[in-house]
């Protein structure tokens, strides 16, 4: 009875003969190997519709990457690094040339899709394409923290400078009092209260829901807002893609019968 084996990857190890499989072929008279173009005999598969000798289905399932806790880590840890690379790149391109261009946000998600698959060697999978998508959202989006405090400080007004006049003579009253009835009759009004200061954390904090609410902030602006969530999805598309698991369909194993002869007259 024959059997399905579904195995996914992303792409087998380099400088590896790795069993190719390209168009399916169909079963007749004198049937080979797609890969090793060997004749079949005795038990074949079909791989991705091709047919495959033993031999070469083996070889080929000991090739695929596996997926494990481990090149799971390795693939977000190499998406981080591609995430802060990529933000430090937005970040730059806009404040080095003042103009904030969403196309960047599609290198962005290239990089970390391409760190991910680098990092897993190959493996690609849901969480995989999960872990891609937020990085690359959150990378770009985060980029524009450091452009707004750019812009922050480009346009903070210059503090104002106050002079304060002395009395010539010791017990003379000052301008203040003297143009000043409240001073002159004593009734002074309260200073206002310091307004509370924001500690580090939270200024971090705030910064960082200004950065990841910053795509869809910008729809202040709809036709650019618009234009620029677009490429974002788009970027994301990428990093989706790259992390992904096509599926390699291994069927079988089938018995070839040896070809029959017609009776001669």
């Amino acid at each position: 009875m024959a059997t399905v084996l579904r195995s996914s990857a992303m792409a087998t190890p380099p400088n590896s003969p790795t069993p190719q499989f390209a168009t399916a072929d169909y079963a007749g008279s004198g049937e080979t190997c797609k890969s090793c173009s060997q004749p079949i005999a005795g038990t074949y598969f079909r791989v991705n519709g091709s047919l495959a000798c033993e031999h070469c289905t083996t070889q080929l399932k000991n090739q695929l990457p596996k997926d494990s806790h481990s090149a799971f880590v390795r693939a977000v840890v190499f998406g981080i690094g591609g995430a802060i690379i990529g933000l430090i790149g937005y970040a730059a391109f806009g404040l080095i040339t003042g103009i904030r261009i969403g196309y960047i946000s599609l290198a962005v998600g290239w990089l970390v899709g391409k760190a991910m698959h680098k990092g897993s060697n190959g493996v690609g999978g849901r969480r995989y394409q999960v872990v891609a998508a937020l990085l690359t959202y959150a990378a770009v989006s985060m980029a524009a923290v450091p452009i707004y405090i750019s812009q922050m400080a480009k346009n903070k007004p210059a503090p104002s400078a106050q002079v304060q006049t002395t009395p010539s003579t010791p017990g003379a009253p000052n301008s203040q009092s003297a143009t000043d009835p409240n001073a002159a009759s004593g009734n002074t009004s309260p200073a206002a209260a310091p307004k509370p200061k924001m500690n580090f954390f939270m200024a971090i904090g705030v910064l960082a829901l200004i950065g990841l609410a910053s795509p869809f902030l910008e729809l202040a602006d709809p036709f650019h807002g618009i234009i620029g969530l677009v490429i974002l999805f788009v970027g994301i598309r990428f990093a989706w893609q790259q992390t992904g698991a096509p599926k390699i369909d291994i069927v079988g194993p089938f018995q070839s019968k040896p070809p029959t002869l017609a009776p001669s007259p």
